[in-house]
């Protein structure tokens, strides 16, 4: 797909990791069990809502999830893992089923087959592990196994070659491109600018006043819109593109569901518009298990987004891009410069 320059683009990319994501400070057996149970019914009404919108959106699958069985699990684990200082940081430790079927909360296989079969829907990587680049006992050597890891699992099981990289909870540093590089990837999710939404540690993103910040600024604004150009997505020296995140998509929340219409999907319209009118790149990201518990508010709330989409892509030409597909046409755009 070619898009001009001065054509804007909606991206959007979610962070597929089920219990992987929250094991360290969520047991799959408690009250949050719910919404990874509810992720899993999220999947396909949102590829769904994709496809009757004709929208493209970015998987980003922990690779765990990949696997079929735990035999398969296991015969691709890394040979040199992170030697996290905080134990609970270790996924290899978490007791798993033996399959999809007896756990659902591990395995992802049929999410996965269902989104590859969906139109214009791309698997790119949360790393193999859920790897925290951030944090005590990360390293050079583990991080380009956990990415060589997925690679392989994917390829094995999908015969997929992942272009797209997110960094779970976000942590960054760019010591880690030319690694993710090496290891075959395109492009990332990089972090929104602003204090508020710099890189920390996994302490740091737990804090109250962090997450009450950022809870706010989906409502009121407390940043600027952060749309980026596609001379922001050109290739870094790393030989990656960052397709910097824009905006968070908020689940519903039934106590402040008044402020839904009037302020955060109002506020996300608005700059979607503002990104179509300059010729943009706006990239909204989430995690399916962010919608499992009030599933049916959270998909109209995304409905009502898509639709706005609809109206952008007919009367301003907004186009519904991947990150992979934003990272090859910013290399073609640099290219014809």
């Amino acid at each position: 797909m070619h898009v001009s320059p001065q054509s804007g683009a909606l991206v959007i990319s979610l962070d597929l990791e089920l219990h992987w994501g929250v094991r360290d400070h969520r047991r799959a057996d408690s009250s949050y069990g719910a919404n990874l149970r509810g992720a899993r019914a999220a999947v396909p009404r949102m590829l769904a809502a994709f496809e009757k919108h004709q929208v493209a959106a970015t998987w980003a699958a922990v690779g765990f999830l990949f696997a079929r069985d735990r035999d398969e699990l296991e015969a691709h684990f890394p040979s040199v893992r992170p030697s996290y200082g905080n134990s609970l940081l270790d996924p290899y430790c978490e007791p798993t089923g033996r399959n999809e079927r007896e756990d659902p909360l591990h395995f992802g296989a049929s999410l996965l087959k269902a989104i590859a079969e969906t139109p214009r829907q791309e698997i790119g990587s949360h790393t193999f592990s859920h790897y925290f680049c951030l944090e005590e006992g990360a390293g050079e050597a583990s991080f380009r196994c956990d990415l060589e890891s997925a690679q392989r699992i994917a390829r094995s099981t999908l015969g997929l070659e992942l272009k797209s990289l997110v960094f779970p909870r976000n942590q960054f540093q760019p010591g880690c491109l030319p690694v993710a590089a090496a290891c075959g990837f395109l492009c990332y999710r990089g972090n929104r600018q602003g204090g508020l939404y710099r890189p920390v540690d996994t302490k740091g993103q737990s804090s109250l006043p962090h997450r009450a910040l950022r809870l706010a600024d989906a409502y009121l604004p407390l940043s600027p819109a952060n749309s980026i150009s596609w001379v922001d997505a050109a290739a870094q020296p790393s030989g990656l593109h960052d397709v910097r995140a824009s905006r968070f998509l908020f689940p519903y929340r039934r106590r402040i569901g008044w402020a839904e219409a009037p302020l955060r999907l109002r506020r996300i319209k608005q700059e979607m518009r503002q990104a179509a009118r300059l010729g943009r790149i706006y990239h909204l990201w989430w995690h399916p298990h962010n919608f499992g518990a009030h599933l049916d508010e959270s998909l109209d709330g995304l409905a009502e987004l898509l639709g706005e989409f609809s109206v952008l892509r007919e009367n301003a030409g907004f186009r519904s891009l991947t990150m992979q597909e934003v990272g090859r046409e910013a290399a073609r755009q640099a290219g014809a410069q």
